[in-house]
């Protein structure tokens, strides 16, 4: 494999296709097949969604994939953000439509049309939904697989609130949600502002999650955005309240996409291959026998071990591949397994078994009866994927005081009053663009190009 350090472009290319997660060899450029194991590793990270959004009182729906001109129409800033990005159906077989339909750049449009049906009255709110599918957008840029496809796999939360306080609340609710599922994925990300121009189009004000990745870059994985009534007020979504007044809803919304596989491929990943959470793998555990006298005995103790596993809802396989047993070791390191375990003869005699951690070199005994305690073992892979990522993570973000310094290799934090000449300034020198002031850092100081007031804010190149 290529060394992850001196050319991540290329060793990220090249684990996707050796791992086989996807395949972008289909032809239509920017719309890549989605392989098994990648798809199960995404699936996971679904299903860690579901579980907080459900939690959280958000429920899943699914809505149709087509839009008609009229509905997108409604709203033009909204519209007018996606225009040059829409793919639009113009005939059902060799008969022309009669409305032009759009495939969902996202599902604002969509959604909003039908929520004047579902809520009335204030009883009916808060209303919380989301659904994960697929949208869709023609992306000019260079394409890259789970970073920018023309086919998103994309989780769209979308709420409304009787005012802009309860839909303040849902935004720290969403950051709660992101912040679980970043435990579990072992991310560290910013939280940055977007400035107006880079807001999401129709949003009050929008907040990224944005992650430093190898080859001095950022990532926007997430984001959360806040409209206000601005939507409500074009799609005529109204409640009647307590005292018997009509008011418009104030609504959120929360997007994700495949960026947070991308985002652990890169962060995680080694020369070796893929590094992935517990929670996230399709393997969590692989039992490699080792093949010599009394194999029969060796694949029988092996079962044992995998029943005792399963019962403990580990997600494990036996491998009994024809191969040798150090192109097995190689084989589930690149892929990412947390935990090896390797069965011999003389761990059948000692009933033990040596188990092998992704994340460190040194190979443990165990009993048999430690297995119960596997969990432990999988969640010190996790404190290590953490330790290491909160470093890179630390490494890859430095503060400066001086423009002469932001061509820095690093995501830059620095002062800045928010203006877009001093942005256009700071990109001309570095081709850093401006991701926004960041949440939660409310020190001021003089900007770094014009010396007015200004906020801690972020500024990377960007994928």
């Amino acid at each position: 494999m290529e060394n992850k350090k001196t050319d991540f472009s290329e060793w990220y290319n090249e684990i996707i296709d050796i791992a086989k997660l996807s395949d972008k060899r289909y032809l239509i450029k920017g719309m890549n097949v989605w392989l098994p194991y990648g798809l199960k590793i995404m699936h996971s990270i679904d299903s860690l969604l579901r579980d907080y959004s459900e939690e959280s009182g958000i429920e899943e729906v699914s809505f149709p994939v087509l839009i008609s001109r009229e509905q997108l129409e409604v709203e033009f800033e909204h519209v007018k953000g996606f225009e040059n990005e829409i793919y639009w159906v113009t005939k059902g077989g060799t008969n022309p439509l009669d409305i032009d339909l759009a495939l969902r750049p996202t599902s604002e449009a969509a959604m909003y049309t039908m929520f004047p049906l579902w809520i009335r009255s204030h009883t009916d709110l808060p209303f919380r939904i989301y659904q994960i599918v697929s949208v869709y957008r023609y992306e000019t840029k260079h394409t890259r697989s789970f970073i920018r496809v023309r086919e998103i796999h994309f989780y769209e939360a979308h709420t409304a609130h009787k005012d802009f306080e309860d839909a303040e609340r849902q935004m720290e609710e969403y950051i709660k949600i992101m912040n679980r599922l970043a435990d579990d994925l072992c991310i560290n990300f910013s939280m940055d502002v977007r400035p107006d121009w880079d807001k999401f189009p129709g949003a009050m004000y929008s907040v990224a999650f944005d992650t430093p990745m190898p080859g001095s870059r950022s990532l926007q994985i997430g984001t959360i955005h806040e409209y206000g009534e601005n939507f409500a007020k074009n799609y005529g979504i109204k409640y009647l309240d307590d005292e018997g007044n009509m008011n418009f809803v104030s609504q959120t919304t929360f997007g994700l996409s495949e960026r947070l596989l991308a985002a652990v491929i890169g962060i995680h990943g080694d020369d070796k291959g893929l590094v992935l959470p517990y929670k996230l793998a399709p393997v969590q555990v692989i039992i490699v026998p080792i093949p010599g006298d009394d194999y029969e005995k060796i694949i029988s103790y092996s079962g044992t071990i995998l029943q005792k596993l399963k019962s403990q809802s580990i997600k494990c396989q036996i491998d009994e591949r024809e191969y040798t047993p150090g192109y097995k070791y190689n084989d589930w390191e690149m892929k990412g397994v947390p935990l090896r375990i390797e069965i011999g003869k003389r761990e059948v005699e000692d009933n033990t078994l040596t188990l092998s951690m992704r994340t460190r070199r040194k190979k443990i005994k165990i009993s048999l009866d430690e297995l119960n305690n596997i969990h432990s073992y999988l969640q010190a892979v996790n404190e290590d994927i953490k330790k290491h990522s909160s470093e890179f993570y630390d490494s890859n973000r430095v503060f400066i005081d001086n423009i002469n310094e932001i061509k820095e290799d690093r995501m830059v934090t620095a002062y800045w009053c928010g203006r877009k000449e001093c942005s256009d300034r700071i990109e001309a020198l570095s081709e850093k663009t401006a991701l926004g002031a960041v949440r939660g850092m409310d020190k001021s100081g003089p900007c770094i190009v014009c010396g007015r007031p200004g906020k801690i804010s972020a500024f990377s190149r960007t994928y």
